[in-house]
């Protein structure tokens, strides 16, 4: 079926940027003479990645429903199809001549880079104009930050991108409904499981305004690190941030002017560090993506560990022997959410006590986290691993973060049902139970809960001893170097 004769018009195509405010391609879109077509192609090679778990999809899905009510009273929706990019345009010349494409540069894994390479010589070849632009401010084909604060900074203050959408023209959902016949339609919907962060726009922003405006801000840095309490304390927007229903500019600028009336800002500053910490490690992929499959720093790549298939089963179960550990695995894996010093523990665990490769616990956690964000969570990976050579070495001690951070173990009770029962003086270290003192509270270590499987405090001297020795190893320091001079950010005014 041909429509209008090869009618003309001009295609959305949505990736990690799903919302309607404050999106360039939107903006560039709506302002040219030709309908607009709302795109987002939910693609097999993507579903099939490790990286990528049905909580992802959902979530996406649940997005594109989102923005679907908000598209109601202009009779249009998204085109949610399931095939491949490549192939949706070809199908989509059946009915239209594309002129232009508006998208953004995704900062995401090798397979969506050479998906973007790949469409880019279709365009070519196919006469279609492809208009990318930056996201959240991060600049793609930098050699250093020489200028990249100010650069940020100046985004991060301009006006938002906004447009009329009452003056646009859309592809109505009647035509829609006639293109949908030709390909697979995605099934939107999705089941109802409390336990994740719903997503989309209309969710965000209410997690964004109980953030401040119901207070939960004012506990920010006393909650961040506390594994059950920063569920609550922290602002849980970083799904919302990882898959675009907000910007981060959006809630920048939203922080800001609640700064002005607020009696707390050392809370709001401590927040909005956290944003352009983000923003600085995005960019910092952006511009070393190695770091998807190797250390950023090569000395590190001499760096030999014996792979334990035992060792990473019991760490991906939240089996470990170790209390937290194990509660914070296994919470991961029911809400696809775990604070910032709790990702670290469970990483530091892996790549120290377990002595295992970071890269095999890249793709198990990143089908976890329903945050997962490409550039965040590569160069993170590294940096607790201890493979930078230009960051602070951490080997966390599961004890004693748990102590610290869990002193009651309300949060290991909630998680690792089976420790619920046991005094509290064994609750983050049920080991050192006595056989009087596992009868008298009818439980048995290694058939209730597993004995250690390493012991955390040799492993933990013996990781420590290698990486720091490391540090002094002449390619270790030359990367060292390098690194330091492409990424760190210029001594001056920071961004607020």
């Amino acid at each position: 079926m041909i429509i209008n004769d090869k009618q003309h018009i001009n295609i959305v195509w949505f990736k990690r940027d799903l919302r309607l405010q404050d999106n360039e391609a939107i903006y560039n879109a709506v302002g040219r003479d030709n309908p607009v077509l709302f795109l987002y192609v939910f693609e097999n090679s993507l579903i099939e990645d490790v990286h990528y778990s049905e909580r992802h999809w959902n979530f996406i899905k649940q997005s594109i429903q989102d923005l679907d009510k908000q598209l109601t009273t202009h009779n249009t929706k998204v085109l949610a199809v399931r095939s491949e990019v490549v192939q949706t345009f070809r199908t989509l010349q059946q009915f239209w001549k594309i002129d232009t494409v508006f998208s953004h540069q995704e900062t995401g894994i090798k397979k969506t880079y050479e998906r973007d390479k790949a469409f880019k010589i279709f365009c070519k070849n196919n006469l279609i104009n492809w208009q990318e632009n930056g996201n959240n401010g991060i600049i793609r084909g930098l050699r250093n930050r020489s200028n990249w604060r100010e650069e940020c900074e100046n985004y991060m203050i301009r006006p938002q991108f906004t447009y009329e959408f009452e003056k646009a023209d859309f592809i109505q959902k009647e035509t829609l409904k006639k293109v949908e016949s030709v390909f697979t339609v995605e099934d939107l919907t999705t089941p109802d499981i409390d336990k994740f962060q719903k997503g989309g726009t209309t969710m965000a922003r209410k997690y964004l305004s109980s953030f401040f405006h119901k207070g939960r801000y004012k506990n920010y840095s006393f909650h961040i690190s506390k594994p059950d309490l920063s569920r609550k304390g922290c602002s849980r927007l970083s799904p919302y941030l990882a898959w675009g229903n907000l910007s981060v500019r959006q809630v920048i600028q939203y922080a800001r002017e609640f700064r002005q009336v607020s009696g707390n800002k050392k809370q709001i500053d401590a927040f909005t560090s956290r944003l352009h910490w983000q923003i600085h490690f995005v960019q910092k992929f952006e511009m070393e993506d190695i770091m998807e499959f190797e250390s950023i720093n090569k000395g590190y790549h001499k760096l030999k560990k014996k792979v334990s298939e035992a060792y990473q089963l019991a760490w991906r179960e939240g089996k470990t022997g170790y209390p937290l550990v194990d509660a914070c695995m296994r919470c991961l894996k029911e809400t696809g959410y775990l604070n910032f010093r709790m990702r670290a523990l469970v990483v530091s665990f892996f790549t120290h006590n377990l002595w295992q490769p970071w890269q095999d616990a890249s793709a198990y956690l990143s089908s976890l986290f329903l945050d997962f964000e490409p550039g965040i969570h590569f160069p993170q990976l590294q940096m607790q691993a201890g493979e930078t050579g230009i960051n602070m070495l951490r080997v966390y001690n599961p004890v004693r973060n748990s102590i610290s951070h869990d002193p009651d173990g309300e949060f290991i009770k909630k998680w690792i049902p089976e420790l619920r029962n046991i005094p509290i003086e064994f609750i983050h270290e049920p080991y050192k139970m006595t056989v009087l003192d596992q009868k008298f509270n009818d439980f048995v270590l290694g058939e209730d809960y597993p004995y250690p499987i390493v012991n955390a405090q040799s492993t933990r001297k013996k990781a420590s001893d290698i990486l720091w020795k490391m540090i002094d190893d002449p390619v270790v320091k030359e990367e060292g170097v390098r690194i330091l001079k492409k990424h760190t950010l210029p001594n001056r005014k920071k961004l607020k």
